[in-house]
This record gives C-alpha cells, sequence and structure tokens, in this order.
C-alpha cells in the first residue's frame, strides 16, 4: 500500500473526528436554555448584546441569548407582554405602570443614563427660571422621565413649565432637527441623541440631569432602564435569569475595561464621525449602573413616588433584580 493510498483513509478519519466534534458543540449549545430577548435594532442595549454573543458570554454562563430586533419601543413591550419573548428593555416607569396594572416584572438594571437638557447655541440657561417663555422640545410624551424630574424640580422654584413654557413633544430625531433649525430653545432628549447634538457643537448642556436630581434629594446613577421578565416566569427560571444577569454584568466590565472592543460595535451606533463615536461610547460607559442594594432600591422607589406614583402603591423591593457587582 503506498503513501498516497494511506493518505485518503487519514482525511476522512481526520473529517469524521471534526463533524463529530461540531456536533458534539453543536448538541451541547442545544442542551443550554434559551433567553429571548426584544431589544431595538439602533438601541444602546443592542450593543450590549451583541458584545455577549460575540464573546461567546450567553454559552459561557450556560444559556443560549437569541435577541430579536424590533422598530420601536411599543414593538418591543408587547413582544414580552405577550410573552412571544422572555424578556425586553423598558424604562423603570413602564414597569411601575404593568405592576399597578397587576402584571408584575422582575427588573434588572440596565442602564441609568438619562439624558440631560440641552440648549440651542446662544440660548442662555444658567438656572431653572431661565426656561420660562421658552421653547421646549420634549422627546417622548408628558411623561418622560426627564419631562418629569424637570417639571419637578422647577415647581419648587415656582416655575410651572407646563404654563409658563412653549411645550412641544416628539420624536427624537424630529425635536434634533427642529433644534437644528432654530425652531426650539432646549431640547429634553434621550441621551444618545443629546450625544450627537453635543458631539457636533449643534446644542451645549444646559442643566445637567445629575443636577436635578440632586435638587430633588434623588441619587444620581440609578438605573432607570432595565431589562424585565415577567414575574411568574422569573421565578420559575431564576437560575436562567441570573445566568443572564452574571453574562450582562460580565459584558458590561468588557465594554467598560477594553475600548478595543468597540471598534466591532460601530456598525450599530450609526456614528456620524469619531467624535460622536466617542461620546456614544463614553455615554453608555458612565451609564453603568453600579448593583443594586436596599438602599438604592428604596432610593428608585422614592423616585417612583416623584413620579407620581402614590405611597405604597411602588414596585415591592423583591421585583428588582440585585444584580452581580462589577468589582473583579
Amino acid at each position: 500500500m503506498t503513501i498516497r493510498t494511506l493518505q485518503a483513509p487519514l482525511v476522512l478519519v481526520r473529517a469524521l473526528i471534526v463533524v463529530l466534534l461540531l456536533g458534539g458543540v453543536e448538541s451541547l449549545h442545544a442542551e443550554l436554555p434559551t433567553l429571548r430577548l426584544s431589544v431595538l435594532q439602533f438601541g444602546t442595549a443592542h450593543w450590549e448584546l451583541d458584545h455577549l454573543e460575540r464573546r461567546g458570554l450567553d454559552h459561557a454562563a450556560g444559556f443560549n441569548l437569541e435577541v430579536r430586533l424590533v422598530a420601536n419601543l411599543p414593538a418591543s413591550r408587547i413582544a414580552v407582554s405577550s410573552g412571544d419573548v422572555n424578556g425586553a428593555v423598558v424604562d423603570l416607569t413602564w414597569a411601575q405602570a404593568r405592576h399597578a396594572a397587576g402584571q408584575s416584572y422582575r427588573y434588572l438594571p440596565y442602564s441609568s443614563q438619562m439624558g440631560d437638557v440641552l440648549a440651542a447655541p446662544g440660548v442662555a440657561i444658567d438656572a431653572l427660571g431661565d426656561l420660562r417663555g421658552k421653547r421646549i422640545g420634549v422627546a417622548g410624551g408628558p411623561d418622560s422621565k426627564s419631562w418629569v424630574l424637570l417639571t419637578r424640580a422647577a415647581q419648587a422654584e415656582g416655575v410651572a413649565l407646563e404654563r409658563e413654557a412653549q411645550v412641544q413633544f416628539g420624536a427624537p430625531p424630529l425635536l434634533s432637527q427642529a433644534l437644528r433649525r432654530g425652531q426650539l430653545d432646549v431640547l429634553v432628549t434621550f441621551w444618545h441623541f443629546a450625544a450627537e447634538l453635543t458631539a457636533a457643537g449643534e446644542a451645549e448642556v444646559a442643566l445637567p440631569m445629575a443636577s436635578l436630581l440632586t435638587r430633588l434629594d434623588i441619587p444620581t446613577g440609578l438605573p432607570i432602564l432595565g431589562y424585565v421578565f415577567h414575574d411568574e416566569w422569573a421565578r420559575d427560571h431564576a437560575a436562567l435569569v441570573a445566568r443572564f444577569a452574571e453574562a450582562v454584568a460580565q459584558a458590561k466590565r468588557e465594554l467598560r475595561d477594553e475600548a478595543g472592543h468597540w471598534a466591532a460595535l460601530r456598525p450599530l451606533m450609526r456614528a456620524s464621525d469619531d467624535a460622536h463615536f466617542e461620546a456614544l461610547r463614553q455615554g453608555y460607559v458612565q451609564g453603568i449602573p453600579e448593583p443594586l442594594d436596599a438602599q438604592r432600591i428604596r432610593a428608585l422607589q422614592r423616585l417612583l413616588v416623584l413620579t407620581g406614583v402614590e405611597p405604597g402603591e411602588e414596585m415591592p423591593a423583591s421585583l428588582f433584580v440585585q444584580a452581580p457587582s462589577d468589582e473583579r
């Protein structure tokens, strides 16, 4: 038998080994529990989950992550409400509203980013009283967290913005354009839209949200955005929720500590230039919340009361997931 004739069986054996190994890996992954999440296609949570999947942090933690992308927030909320997915990213006030309606959700902190109050170039806003008579654009609706906090802080200083300013609610991209065209003096918008405007020099931060929280005696850095899972489902899948919490904490650590990971995320970020990209990266990192403890949960409950929830009707502490510490 020649060397050439020996090589053919060896090649076949090697190929068979590879097939068996790959089949074993696929079988292993198939046996892991699957967690289905709905997030915005161009939302910031997509960045985090894309990194988590690319790094295999889900498999390392013992589950398969399946991300379903949607075009808007209502679609994501419908997906989790209907049970089409296991979880979604929502704001704290939505979770509170569902709790009040008898449909409680477990809340795992995602981000503390709230955006800021921006002013158009040349518009001087040094104090809350300077907002009187101004044309103010508000992203979302009257229940927008940033708007509610701004109005509460203004009320404490005798300023009724609903009556004393010209307020316009709308979609963030449309309001950004209105500010650029000189149709607005002030803009209260989501943080990643604010980052784009400030990075381009088209607006400046007039009133940092942190300063408004301080005026209201609310700690800064509270996670006002979170991953939510229906409470009954979360009780039945407690181990899976815990594994996801650990994988997310690891993803946040890597994105915070290793800037090189962000190059792969840039296509998802739609950054117009390097300054915009860096503003988005820094904004995400600055919004990584500290793990929840009893004190911070009480602060979140106080924040809910401040936004109009009756005392005693806030989400109970048992609904807040105390995620793993991000310190290692």
